[in-house]
Parts: C-alpha cells; structure tokens; sequence
C-alpha cells in the first residue's frame, strides 16, 4: 500500500489492479535478502496473503515466481473436511521431478492431479445435472478424485486437533 501511495506521489503509472509498477523489482530484492546472506543461502516460510484467494493477484503471483514450493490452502477443501486443506492442484513444487522423486512417484503425483483435475472440470456438470448423466468414465474418474480425496485427508498427526481421529504413520512405499 505504502509503495503504491509513493508511486502516485512520484507520478508513476500504476499496474492494471493498482500495484507500484516497481512491484516485480522491489519482491525481488526483498527475497534476496531474505534468502542470502554472506554465508550462503537459507531457508525461509513465508505466509502470503492472497487478497480474495486470487492466486493470479500480481502481489502474490510475483511472490510465488521466487519460491522453490508453495502449499495452498483451501476453504473448500476445509469445508469438506479434509485437513489439512492443502490444494493439491494449486499447491506446486520444484522438487516435483523424476530427477529427483524417481520415475514411479513422479508418475503417481501427476496421474493424481490429472485426476483430481478432470474432477475439479467435471464439478459443474454434476451440480447441474447429477452423477446419472455422466459417462461411464466420468463415473470411474469421480470415485477414484473422491478416493484420493480420502486418502489426502488421512488421519495426519497435524490434522487430529481437527478432525478427532489419531495420526497414523504411513511409509512412502506404501502410500506411493
């Protein structure tokens, strides 16, 4: 708010949704700072407010082009009881790569979020229409979005203050 204020002091043509046209530049020194220092880098968690859950906001958009992974949480995901609420479609990570996860999870992440994603496409036509119109793949791709949806909100030692059920260790090979 505060740039924005000084760059119409200054006469500068503000962005489309009235950021600072310095907005790019300024984020990118601010993470450089926090993320180097003569030693060598470090590590930070930053919570990003995202005004109006807007993920395309420049502010948070320009935030996200620094960072190496983001989890995003979701209201709707909340509000189907799934904790935590972590959106595995809008959530994203550079470490999502067979290089480094091997070729059979990397695999396994990307057919969940096909899923996930035809899903998510397929919301609209069963509020409108129900499950009875839906093809037969259709069909097969909403029970298996709604069994992932299950396995994701598994009893997580983090979500038991939400949810009432007691956290339950998975090994990887088991969940992948």
């Amino acid at each position: 708010q505060a740039n924005s204020e000084v760059s119409a002091l200054l006469g500068r043509i503000p962005s489309a949704v009235g950021y600072q046209p310095t907005l790019a530049t300024d984020l990118g020194g601010l993470q450089e700072r926090i993320t180097t220092t003569k030693k060598g880098s470090i590590t930070s968690v930053q919570a990003i407010y995202v005004p109006a859950d807007d993920l395309t906001d420049p502010a948070p958009a320009t935030t996200f082009a620094h960072l190496d992974a983001t989890t995003v949480l979701s209201r709707q995901i909340s509000e189907l009881g799934i904790y935590p609420a972590v959106d595995p479609l809008d959530s994203t990570s550079r470490m999502l790569s067979p290089h480094v996860l091997g070729e059979a999870h990397y695999n396994t992440a990307r057919g969940v979020q096909k899923v996930l994603q035809n899903y998510k496409n397929l919301q609209d036509i069963i509020a409108i229409l129900g499950m009875d119109e839906l093809s037969e793949d259709d069909k097969l791709t909403v029970a298996r979005a709604r069994k992932i949806q299950r396995f994701l909100s598994q009893p997580f030692h983090v979500a038991e203050v939400f949810t009432g059920a007691p956290g339950k260790y998975v090994e990887l090979k088991e969940g992948v």
